[in-house]
């Protein structure tokens, strides 16, 4: 049986839309800092030659550098000052995150702080998204610098100017998907993400067909690699849409000289609980020392340190083991912070809900524990065989990173994502309108 929000959303219409003015405030400032975004990613770092850049990264873009450049929005390509993105911010959340759970201070801090704990651990994270951006800056820098005839002007002016324009661009982009959550629809983070990946995507089409046309690619594996594609998203849609539903059932209650019948409900439990978060972590790990060892490896860099690069090269056995290892970890980590099976019974057992045959309490969290990691299991699964599977067909015939399996699970879950933010803000608008009808009928009748 369809809940209220349910059947409210079925009933959503274009009136209804139109009628919601700050929903399309929210969006019209969603797309508005998006457009900063991208106008970013075109604005070169200070004291480097475009051209001579854009050599030394055709020579490269196929390796770790171009899954860089995918998730920059082509910004590495161009060497802007949106080249490092978000992904020290989102490697500083992950240690962060994994920091809390050992810290008894940071989980306290967490819990119990209230919005002021979040606000704090926030700083932290900030802090430290600073110290991992300026590394990766730094050496980047020094990766230019060893790059021939890339710099105009090599010596330390140029590393600093560099490492403070990196940084200073990602974080204005910490600061815009900040106001991007609160101020326009979706995850701002994922959002940036997604507009870099989805700008790029019409010419990384073009470029597949050409390279069929001209026979670079057999023809067939362009048509192949698009029709897996299409296999791919329609996969994402139904594994994210994908959900167990616990029986929940409420015993029957006596109010004043009324009984009234004892209702059901479910307790959905996605089976990605986690969504698109740790395919994203797990990049992000990957490329924060695979990035500086591809840029210090174009100069004068000890042997060991070409090795690592070749090693983590797209599609070589190290760097899908370790992405596997990391999307696996991150689906069940990230889905005990965001769900506690414990408060979740506590909750039920509260409002006087129980699973049939499972007794409230420590036994209903148990029972959801075990649920929820069969789940996860399947879940962690399906992530790492979408991420992976593309990849390692996608680079054994060169294509461009932007229709691998990362980039299509991204573009997929956030658009879903964003599709669900606007339809919870269509229901609000249309729940408000019926209680308002209500309150005027009843004034009405008075």
């Amino acid at each position: 049986m369809a809940s209220a929000a349910e059947q409210l959303a079925r009933n959503l219409s274009f009136s209804t839309f139109s009628k919601a003015k700050a929903l399309q405030q929210r969006i019209w400032f969603t797309l508005g800092a998006l457009l900063v975004y991208r106008l970013g990613t075109f604005i070169p770092v200070p004291g480097i030659d475009p051209d001579a850049f854009r050599a030394t990264f055709e020579q490269s873009q196929q390796g770790i550098i171009g899954m860089f450049n995918m998730f920059a929005g082509g910004a590495v390509e161009r060497m802007a000052i949106f080249a490092l993105n978000l992904i020290p911010y989102i490697t500083a959340s992950i240690v962060v995150q994994v920091v809390s759970t050992a810290s008894p201070r940071l989980e306290a801090l967490r819990k119990e702080g209230g919005e002021a704990g979040r606000r704090k651990i926030n700083q932290y994270t900030r802090y430290l998204a600073v110290v991992f951006c300026a590394i990766q800056a730094y050496g980047i820098a020094v990766g230019l610098e060893g790059s021939q005839g890339v710099v105009l002007d090599p010596g330390w002016f140029f590393r600093i100017s560099t490492v403070i324009t990196l940084v200073g661009g990602t974080m204005f982009l910490m600061w815009l998907g900040e106001q991007i959550t609160a101020r326009g629809v979706g995850n701002g983070i994922s959002l940036i993400i997604f507009a870099g990946i989805v700008a790029n995507l019409p010419s990384t089409v073009a470029q597949t067909l050409e390279l069929a046309r001209t026979g670079a690619i057999p023809a067939f594996a362009g048509l192949g690699m698009l029709l897996l594609a299409l296999v791919v998203i329609a996969v994402i849609v139904f594994f994210e849409r994908a959900q167990r539903r616990l029986l929940i059932q409420y015993p029957k209650r006596q109010v004043g000289n009324k009984m009234f019948q004892g209702d059901t409900s479910h307790l959905p439990l996605k089976l990605n609980t986690s969504g698109v978060i740790p395919v994203i972590f797990g990049s992000s790990l990957l490329l924060l020392p695979a990035t500086i060892a591809s840029f210090a490896a174009q100069g004068n860099a000890p042997a060991w340190l070409t090795t690592v690069t070749a090693l983590l090269g797209r599609g070589q056995p190290l760097y899908l083991a370790l992405f596997a290892f990391f999307i696996i970890f991150f689906a069940f980590f990230y889905t005990a912070i965001v769900f506690n099976p414990t408060d979740t019974a506590d909750n039920l057992k509260r409002s006087g809900g129980f699973i049939p045959g499972i007794r409230p309490g420590e036994r209903t969290a148990q029972h959801i524990d075990y649920v929820l990691t069969r789940i996860t299991v399947v879940g962690a699964i399906y992530l790492t065989v979408v991420a992976l599977i593309p990849e390692v067909l996608f680079s054994q015939l060169a294509v461009s990173q932007f229709i691998g399996g990362t980039s299509l699970l991204i573009m997929v879950t956030v658009t879903l994502d964003t599709i669900t933010q606007i339809q919870s803000h269509l229901v609000a608008q249309q729940y408000e309108g019926l209680l308002k009808k209500s309150r005027l009928g009843g004034g009405k009748r008075r």
